[in-house]
Order: structure tokens, then C-alpha cells, then sequence
């Protein structure tokens, strides 16, 4: 039995984002409804965290070995992100989508709830552990903010005459998130390399992580050297986030993830 309720934390967590989105919406009316926002929105962050960092210390490891505790850690990185865009580019629309999907991902654990282990095993006990789920869940948070950016884009091209939407959020995000995998593909090699003895062994986790980086190289390559083909550009962009989606859970269904080293249940 925990010290602490995560239930209790979890609903906190939603029922701020729930409010402070709300309040959002009327931000301009008064000051006070501002500030309430602001601060509902950034609380119920900081509950978040201040959960994961007593399930941290309750466990006596970092929570992100299971798909729960990477929901986690997705649910209190998407609002930062999303916070952090609008303030800095004003984009309202990005406040509800990070916090419609933080609470998504906290509702299904909270409908699954995981079996908090102590246990690791022993390939799990690196130092290249947290680093590199860290930096990967946040380039995934990253990423499906400039994915919601694509499909934004396209629903104007294809759905709005004259709008003069411009890819450079969806740009700014990507080259933001391939950054943070470009650190996870290196921080796993390492790991691999200490773990297991090899750098790189084609695991199927491996191979689609490559792929997930190449699809986003791809977009950063095609947005150079063609700028103005915006809408294909957009494409590409929305196919990498399927090809992440699919390296995140979907190798998890592949029959030869039973035969990967990445599978820690």
C-alpha cells in the first residue's frame, strides 16, 4: 500500500487542466479570470509532478518502465510544451489540445491502473535509463504538437479558401523534437552497448526508432530544399507521426516483439 493516493493526484491533475482551459476562454475579459487560467493550468502540472517524483522515491526507481508510467510522464510533458508554445507564439488553440490530451492519456490510466513494481531488471539498472526515456517521451510530446500543426494545415488547404496558414510552428517543433531524438537514438546506443554488449542489434524497437528518426530527417530535408510545397511537406510530416505512433506502442503487437529486448513485462 502507497504512503500516497495516485487516484487523488491523478483527478487534481484533470480537474485543474479542466478548469483552467475553461477559464482560457474568457481570459480577456478580466484579470482575474487571466491569472486563474494561468495558474489552474501550471497547477495542475506541478500535481503531476510532484506525483511522479514521490512514485520515483516510493519505488526506489524511475517510473517509466511500463506503458502506464510513459503515459505519465507524457501526460506532465504535453502541457509544459503546449504552455511554453503559447506563450511564446499565442497560439490558443494548442492550450486545449495539450490539455484535452493529458487528461486522455491520464483517463486511461486511470480506467487501466498499473501495478507499481519495485522490481528492475537488470538491463533497466543503467545510467542511460532515464536519459533516454526522458529525452524520448519528450520529443514525442514535441512531435505530436507539430503533428496536430500538419493536420491543422491541411484541413485549412483542403477545407478553407484563402487562409494563410504558415508551417513554421510545425517547423519550429520539428527541428525542436528531432533534436531530442536524435539524443535518445544515442543515449540508447550506449545503453545497448553497456547492457547487452552491442551498440545496435536491429531490435524491432531499434528498427522503427531509426525509422521514426529518418521520417522526421525527411521533413527537415524536403522543407529545405522545396519550401514552397507546403502541403506535401505536410504529409510527410503527418506519415512520420504514424510511423512514431507505430514505434512507440504498435511494435508492441508485431510478432517479433516477442523476441525483443526492449520487452520488459
Amino acid at each position: 500500500m502507497m504512503p500516497f493516493d495516485p487516484t487523488l493526484f491523478t483527478i487534481s491533475s484533470i480537474v485543474c487542466w479542466a478548469i483552467g482551459m475553461a477559464l482560457f476562454a474568457f481570459r480577456d475579459k478580466h484579470i482575474i479570470l487571466k491569472i486563474s487560467a494561468h495558474g489552474l493550468f501550471l497547477a495542475g502540472t506541478a500535481i503531476l509532478g510532484i506525483f511522479a517524483a514521490l512514485l520515483w522515491q516510493e519505488l526506489g526507481r524511475a517510473p517509466m518502465r511500463t506503458l502506464g508510467e510513459t503515459r505519465l510522464w507524457y501526460a506532465f510533458f504535453l502541457p509544459l510544451i503546449g504552455y511554453a508554445t503559447f506563450t511564446r507564439w499565442n497560439y490558443q488553440w494548442i492550450i486545449y489540445y495539450s490539455g484535452v490530451m493529458a487528461i486522455v492519456f491520464l483517463g486511461i490510466n486511470l480506467a487501466y491502473p498499473d501495478n507499481y513494481d519495485r522490481t528492475l531488471m537488470p538491463a533497466l539498472q543503467s545510467v542511460w535509463f532515464v536519459p533516454h526515456v526522458i529525452v524520448y517521451i519528450f520529443a514525442y510530446a514535441i512531435l505530436a504538437v507539430s503533428a496536430l500543426a500538419a493536420v491543422k494545415g491541411l484541413y485549412l488547404n483542403y477545407f478553407r479558401t484563402g487562409n494563410d496558414w504558415s508551417p513554421q510552428l510545425a517547423d519550429n517543433l520539428v527541428y525542436l523534437g528531432l533534436g531530442f531524438l536524435t539524443l535518445g537514438l544515442l543515449f540508447g546506443a550506449l545503453w545497448g552497448k553497456e547492457a547487452w554488449g552491442h551498440y545496435w542489434t536491429w531490435d524491432p524497437k531499434e528498427t522503427w526508432a531509426f525509422l521514426t528518426w529518418i521520417g522526421y530527417l525527411g521533413y527537415v530535408h524536403f522543407r529545405h530544399h522545396k519550401p514552397k510545397k507546403i502541403i506535401p511537406a505536410m504529409w510527410v510530416l503527418a506519415l512520420a507521426f504514424v510511423i512514431l505512433l507505430i514505434c512507440w506502442f504498435g511494435v508492441n503487437y508485431l510478432p517479433s516483439a516477442a523476441n525483443s529486448v526492449h520487452t520488459y513485462s
